[in-house]
């Protein structure tokens, strides 16, 4: 794939590439056999060819590929393919290939294992970039910045405070994915298992077991909320990584120039302009983040499934929830490099601070002459001077200065950044705190 290092991740989309996905098919296949044998409902034998069968490397798979078409999915050539490899060592054997599924069971179980194992890798990136934003958090719990509303300067906060903010919400994305369930999926045509009397859910059961997935009593054919709860649980922590994104990418601006994408050789560098440093990962990230919500609610819509067995829903299912994963597993290894050696510049961070020549101040100071004058009158006095200092181009503690309702000692405390960051170191060192104690 020629974005695959911008976009994806490498280990993820192999999950999918077709062989691996022919490969969970025939997965399921193998343990499909050896769940009916363990449950008495085939001999042991004939369970062991089949399963020695189930393995991609004896597929065409250029016939294979031609063939979906005419099938309408990918498991009816396949089952084909696997009956005549396992007819060719057991022509009684054969008669078990695929006994009591349907094409569905084959492919919603394929799917889940792969969004299983999709999950798996990205939770383990994930507890990286946790980790690292942990200590970041932590290392500038002081570094006072300016915080912004509505792209505007604001109050004082600290880098801390905004790293925690990342954090926060991918802690949150971090237990939604440990919550996630991956189930089996066995019903034959129309979900009553009606093809393997007596021994249908205890096969599901075995099959659950063998696989590694859960069991659900009632086939899920045409209720597609687990499959859709796994697409949104990761459209949320593809939302979370592209607010990180987000932020840095603003952040780098030439006007702002606070935190930096870390550098590398080759990195960010532009076609025509040789001073650029453009935000690489911030741009992948948020390209990803773009694209999921669509898919998220392409899977949403599937939910809307005809009777029992659905026409065109299921069908839109296979490559959406393949797309999400693999993007926001891109998302989180571009994520991961990110953050593991970010740039901060505090000294850039306190010059920007003054960037409004004290502006961003003016509440402070109506707090304080409040007292004196009432919070309306305060209000609005202060309003006035912040009107004058910008007309004149001065600092607001030189206007205020002039009307000497405070003392040069508690202008130097209004006017002093670290005095206006409310809770926000103590909010940083509770929350690096709790977690160490947590874990």
């Amino acid at each position: 794939m020629l974005y695959e290092s911008l976009f994806y991740d490498k280990a993820v989309n192999h999950i999918f590439s077709p062989e691996q996905t022919v490969q969970y098919l025939l997965t399921f296949e193998a343990n499909l056999a050896l769940a009916q044998a363990q449950e008495g409902f085939i001999p042991k034998e004939y369970a062991q060819i089949i399963a020695e069968c189930c393995t991609v490397k004896a597929i065409d798979m250029p016939a294979l590929v031609a063939q979906v078409g005419l099938g309408g999915n990918v498991t009816i050539p396949l089952v084909k393919q696997l009956t005549v490899l396992v007819k060719q060592k057991s022509p009684e054997a054969a008669k078990f290939v695929h006994y009591g599924a349907t094409s569905q069971d084959v492919i919603d179980t394929a799917q889940m294992l792969q969004a299983q194992a999709s999950i798996a890798l990205m939770q383990e990136r994930l507890t990286v970039i946790i980790a690292q934003l942990y200590e970041l958090a932590y290392a500038h719990r002081h570094t006072v910045m300016i915080g912004r509303s509505f792209m505007q300067q604001a109050r004082p906060i600290t880098f801390g405070l905004k790293v925690v903010t990342w954090l926060d919400g991918l802690v949150r994305a971090k237990e939604r994915l440990a919550q996630l369930s991956f189930y089996v999926q066995l019903g034959g045509a129309v979900g009553t298992l009606a093809s393997m009397p007596d021994k249908g859910q205890a096969i599901a059961q075995s099959l659950a077991s063998l696989l590694g997935l859960s069991y659900h009593l009632v086939v899920w054919h045409t209720q597609r909320d687990l499959l859709a709860q796994i697409a949104t649980t990761v459209g949320l922590l593809s939302g979370s990584l592209g607010k990180i994104a987000k932020d840095i990418s603003l952040l780098m601006q030439t006007e702002i120039a606070e935190v930096f994408e870390p550098s590398a050789q080759g990195k960010g560098g532009s076609s025509t302009m040789p001073h650029k440093r453009n935000p690489v990962s911030c741009i992948a990230i948020l390209a990803n983040a773009q694209r999921v919500p669509a898919l998220v609610s392409t899977l949403l819509q599937a939910q809307l499934q005809d009777h029992e067995r659905a026409t065109g829903a299921w069908h839109t299912e296979w490559e959406t929830l393949a797309q999400i994963l693999q993007l926001c597993a891109g998302s989180l290894a571009q994520t991961q490099v990110m953050t593991q050696n970010l740039e901060v510049n505090t000294s850039q961070m306190l010059r920007n601070i003054e960037a409004t020549q004290g502006l961003i101040f003016a509440e402070n100071v109506s707090l304080a002459l409040a007292e004196q004058l009432g919070k309306a009158e305060a209000h609005e006095r202060v309003e006035q001077w912040c009107k004058l200092a910008q007309a004149e181009g001065v600092h607001l503690k030189t206007v205020v200065a002039r009307q000497q309702l405070l003392t040069p000692e508690q202008l130097e405390q209004l006017f002093n950044p670290v005095n206006a960051l409310g809770f926000a170191v103590t909010m940083v060192e509770s929350y690096c705190n709790k977690s160490q104690t947590a874990s």
